[in-house]
């Protein structure tokens, strides 16, 4: 019997390497977030590019409110601190705010990472979120 898995080889393992390395070069998870934030690791903010509406129901303790298309060069320096990596999370796996926001951001040569899962697998997680139209702050 045929393996539908293996119908494609796998990668050599140098292959498999260098895909994975990239992808985290682009991608974080929720554990690593949650765990960099209780240290108070300052290095990254955590943005949402979702609508006001949205954001203000739930998002990640500390989390900016830049909405996807408000990204401009203005917003970016009157909005976002500088000289951080910005970590973009949206609603979940049905949402590509993050993504939108990724483009516009490199291209004004931001530093960016995506939250695999968004505020679906932070709150899968076990994780807090705060409600309103403020960051708040992780307790």
């Amino acid at each position: 019997m045929a393996s539908l898995v293996l119908e494609h080889k796998p990668a050599k393992s140098t292959q498999a390497r260098q895909h994975f390395l990239h992808k985290l070069t682009v991608e974080t998870d929720a554990s690593d977030v949650y765990a960099d934030l209780r240290a108070g690791v300052d290095a990254f903010v955590v943005v949402d590019p979702r609508s006001p509406e949205a954001y203000a129901k739930g998002h990640v303790p500390g989390a900016l409110n830049l909405p996807y298309r408000e990204i401009d060069r203005d917003a970016v320096s009157a909005r976002l601190p500088q000289g951080k990596v910005y970590v973009l999370c949206c609603a979940g796996i049905g949402c590509n705010a993050s993504a939108k926001a990724a483009i516009r951001l490199a291209a004004f040569g931001c530093a960016i990472k995506e939250l695999v899962g968004g505020l679906e697998w932070w709150q899968k997680s076990g994780y807090p979120v705060q409600t309103g139209a403020e960051p708040g702050r992780l307790e």
